[in-house]
């Protein structure tokens, strides 16, 4: 029988059950062939390089010419070709290996080997053979496929007793399937974008694409060749680097890998922890860690290799570095300046500074849990981090005008330390000042007024007319303005003041008290 010739129909019907992944054994069985005969033209027509879609377009007699002209092939060439295949798929995933690349080196081993051609048609007929996640070749660092598993996480509260259910992330590395899992509250925006900021922070580097399958949180419109990208979700790629490329709808290969890693985080997590209580969200994503690391560390089925091992030579060294801060969801509102060089945050009920130069004007602010841009024609004109004290003011000194700035520093150190460079006398009026009443800043105006009136009299006369009023122990302005004016200054410590009565008609004088004409 194996040396029988058979028609062009029968051969065919060989190279179409090959072509379509069926084992030599099958073969043999649905056409009541031996399995040499099966496996001398399957090798005969592997040997001409074509393809079964080619193959079949051509007539029976050219099929044959085709078939004929090819040597009979070598069993044990091909056999010795066959065990390189296991390892050229682990280094294809590796950056910058291709094909071309490892048949050089495999003839360099092996000169009397196949040619280029043959040599890529027998591995993509042997990758057919392989379990369907390995149908897809990935290359090391490319993407990320993320999903929410079918069922959620149930768990019973330790301290209350409610029974609880979770959402569980799921994310998942193309070449190396090193798995992230997490459980989350819900589904939404913002605890979608956690899961997967930190699932890049658990490999450590964020890859090319990140392929979410059709979730609300990801895509606004799904569609089978350009679906709509969520617009929080598509600013999440930008800040990491990052391409957002949705999986086809009703294209379950796109995500067949998440899918499969699901499955086994149900036996792997899910099981294990079925019957153990948790007080906290936190509790259970610890637990998760635990387990998902030693899914890390198990051995991929019939092979000598962990998702670890795959990870630390393929992905890890292609993943990108992520930038130095964490995505955050921002929202944007249009603002006015008021005239106090500031914007009035309602959501925080909280005043936040803008240049002075911009009162007045329409600004876009952006606002994040953490901090506040306020942006003016596509520029940052400030940026601050969010206070949540409500009527209060955050406020940059430099955004003020000079005079503003100016009321903006006052405080206590501030006028003692501007007293001190005048002189001891004036540095010690201030305090004083400031010590006499209930609150500081009831101080400063008289502070401020004392303190300017060196630019009129000099720091000299200033620092001499302080002292004078610490010595009648008035501490206020109006004293140390009228002893300026009144030049009392000049007076010895000590020294008698003599005021001299001015002159005037009605005014008898000392003589007429001197007489007795008013004693009795």
């Amino acid at each position: 029988m194996a040396n029988k010739v058979l028609n062009m129909v029968r051969i065919k019907q060989i190279i179409m059950l090959h072509s379509d992944g069926k084992s030599y054994r099958e073969i043999s069985n649905q056409l009541g062939l031996s399995r040499k005969t099966v496996t001398k033209y399957i090798l005969l027509f592997n040997s001409t390089g074509l393809g079964w879609d080619e193959a079949k377009l051509l007539s029976d007699n050219n099929f044959n010419v085709l078939i004929q002209n090819q040597e009979t092939p070598e069993p044990d060439r091909f056999a010795l070709l066959g065990k390189q295949f296991p390892v050229m798929r682990s280094e294809l995933k590796r950056v910058g290996v291709t094909k071309q690349l490892l048949w050089s080196e495999y003839k360099t081993q092996h000169p009397g080997g196949y040619n280029y051609t043959q040599f890529c048609h027998h591995y993509k007929i042997w990758s057919k053979t392989q379990e369907p996640t390995l149908h897809r070749e990935h290359k090391a660092g490319d993407k990320l496929f993320v999903d929410f598993a079918g069922k959620k996480f149930r768990f019973v509260n330790s301290i209350t007793g409610e029974i609880r259910y979770l959402e569980v992330f799921v994310g998942i590395l193309g070449a190396s399937q090193l798995t992230y899992a997490e459980a989350v509250e819900s589904q939404k925006q913002e605890h979608f974008l956690s899961a997967v900021a930190n699932s890049l922070e658990y490999f450590g580097g964020a890859p090319a694409a990140i392929v979410p399958d059709n979730l609300k949180p990801a895509v606004t419109k799904a569609d089978k060749y350009e679906a709509e990208i969520n617009h929080y979700f598509d600013k999440f790629g930008l800040h990491y680097n990052t391409t957002i490329l949705p999986a086809r709808s009703r294209a379950p290969r796109d995500k067949a890998l998440v899918e499969d890693a699901v499955k086994i985080l149900y036996t792997r997590i899910y099981a294990v922890l079925r019957d153990k209580a948790f007080a906290s969200l936190k509790e259970v994503n610890e637990a998760f860690l635990e387990l998902l690391e030693k899914h890390q560390d198990t051995h991929f089925q019939n092979r000598d290799y962990t998702r670890r091992d795959l990870f630390n030579s393929t992905d890890k060294p292609a993943l990108r570095q992520l930038p130095l801060s964490r995505y955050e969801i921002s929202n944007y509102k249009i603002l006015s300046v008021i005239k106090n060089c500031h914007i009035w945050f309602l959501e925080d009920e909280h005043y936040y500074s803008v240049p002075y130069k911009y009162i007045g004007k329409k600004v876009k602010v952006e606002y994040t849990k953490s901090n506040i841009s306020v942006y003016y024609n596509y520029e940052r004109i400030a940026f601050h981090k969010r206070s949540y004290y409500k009527h209060k003011y955050t406020t940059i000194a430099e955004h003020l005008p000079s005079h503003h700035r100016f009321v903006n520093d006052w405080s206590p150190e501030f006028f003692i330390n501007w007293a001190g460079n005048t002189g001891a006398n004036t540095e010690a009026l201030v305090k004083a000042i400031i010590a006499s009443k209930s609150h500081p800043e009831q101080a400063y105006k008289s502070c401020l007024g004392i303190l300017t009136k060196a630019k009129k009299y000099g720091k000299e006369i200033l620092d001499l007319a302080c002292g004078r009023a610490l010595h009648f122990g008035s501490y206020n302005y109006m004293t140390v303005k009228n002893i300026l004016e009144n030049k009392l200054y000049k007076l010895n410590e000590g020294e008698q003041l003599q005021y001299r009565l001015p002159e005037h008609d009605n005014i008898r004088g000392s003589e007429y008290y001197s007489n007795n004409q008013f004693s009795n």
